[in-house]
């Protein structure tokens, strides 16, 4: 009788084992091979993961549908800012079509696309807002945004109660259609530059279909140089009182009040929606730090909506990060900053007007000049952080050079 054989009979490494021996060996071999795999599953489920998790959108599995309906924005075509820039920089936008047609065959929106401006202009952003902004869909949106660039700093209940007055058919054109009869909407933009002083431009000012002034807008003994038509006055609140208290010795008593005249508020703080509900509803202003004042001493009696337009958070925020992008957005001190209003003006114009002429702005010789065309005495030009005036002074050059601007220089005629 044969005896079975020793156990470990098999010593592994060391020779083939015959008969059953062998087999033993081979199932042996088997489950430490079964055993490593088991041990290197969970690793190689990790590497699979990983590589779905790289594939394309298009491979993914559809998401659940949502009831919520979809937001209509305008996203940039350029990369995604560089990760030093805060993400409160915010590059969507909602749409406005209202000015995508022209019939002028030399329309600034039909010229631009060819220029070094085509990839950042946007042809649907919204200019204004009006009464159909004032919903709480619109308001979450762009709460998410401080200052100028969004209604973050202002309560629900001011907002809706300020833009629902603007609701007339001109609330959302920054020109009304019995100003814009011409083909080519021809727009005079006057800043408040010493550039001006002797200048004898106000007949050419006054020639244009519209024309645009800012701040301290002072006419009355400059008319030769400034002429003496306002069409649109722009402002926010707080750059208004702060020339109505810096200027009043020069002779800025009030804003121009004249049949012509739209005030478009650039609103950078709720004092703008409460002055703009006061102004509407002819009462005074009931809170904040103009609680007490009587919107007409600033805008006289006709206070009609079709009187007041309202730049949009939108375009404020869209101007920054476009056309007027300044190093100060990659420091602590970025929430300081925003385009100057003036040049908000003239940017407001170029994306609504067909042809813009600028007067008044700083041009690389301002050195030469004062700070206003007013001033009793040179004063030389001031700079603050909240704005980057030589930046804005570079992009009139290059409007300049792309053709979209007729900027005065002092030495030749725009």
């Amino acid at each position: 009788m044969r005896r079975p054989p020793a156990l470990g009979c098999c010593r592994a490494a060391l020779a083939p084992c015959p008969g059953r021996c062998a087999r033993g060996a081979g199932l042996a071999l088997a489950l430490l091979a079964l055993l490593a795999l088991l041990l290197l599953l969970p690793a190689a489920q990790r590497r699979l993961g990983l590589e779905l998790s790289r594939t394309p959108t298009r491979l993914q599995a559809p998401r659940a549908p949502t009831t919520e309906a979809p937001e209509l924005v305008t996203r940039s075509p350029r990369p995604t800012p560089v990760p030093s820039l805060p993400p409160s920089l915010g590059d969507a936008y909602g749409r406005d079509e209202t000015y995508r047609s022209s019939e002028c065959p030399s329309s600034i929106r039909k010229r631009i696309a060819a220029t070094e401006f085509g990839a950042a202009f946007l042809a649907t952003v919204p200019v204004l807002q009006w009464a159909q902004h004032a919903r709480e869909e619109e308001y979450r949106r762009l709460r998410r945004y401080a200052g100028a660039h969004g209604w973050k700093n202002v309560g629900w209940d001011v907002l809706k109660a300020s833009l629902s007055l603007l609701n007339t058919s001109a609330s959302g054109l920054l020109a009304d259609s019995r100003q814009a009869s011409a083909p080519c909407v021809r727009c005079a933009v006057v800043g408040n530059g010493g550039i001006l002083n002797g200048s004898r431009m106000g007949p050419a000012i006054d020639a244009h279909h519209h024309v645009f002034r800012v701040n301290g807008a002072i006419t009355a003994g400059f008319e030769r140089d400034v002429g003496n038509r306002t069409s649109f006055y722009v402002f926010s609140t707080n750059t208004m009182m702060n020339s109505l208290s810096s200027y009043a010795a020069d002779g800025f008593k009030h804003p121009p009040q004249t049949p012509e005249t739209r005030y478009v508020f650039l609103p950078d703080h709720d004092r703008d929606y409460l002055l703009l509900r006061a102004a509407l509803t002819r009462q005074r202003v009931d809170r904040g730090r103009d609680k007490g004042a009587w919107p007409q001493d600033y805008f006289g009696q006709d206070l009609r909506a079709e009187k007041f337009r309202m730049l949009h958070p939108d375009f404020i925020r869209y101007l920054r990060n476009r056309f007027l992008r300044a190093d100060i957005l990659a420091t602590p001190l970025w929430p300081l900053y925003r385009p100057s209003t003036g040049a908000v003006m003239l940017l407001a114009a170029i994306h609504t007007c067909d042809e813009v002429s600028a007067f008044g702005f700083m041009t690389p010789g301002y050195r030469a000049y004062s700070d206003h065309y007013f001033d009793r005495r040179h004063k030389q030009v001031q700079f603050f952080a909240n704005h980057d005036l030589k930046l804005e002074m570079q992009l009139w050059q290059r409007l300049q050079r792309s053709g979209l601007l007729r900027l005065y220089t002092g030495t030749e005629r725009p």
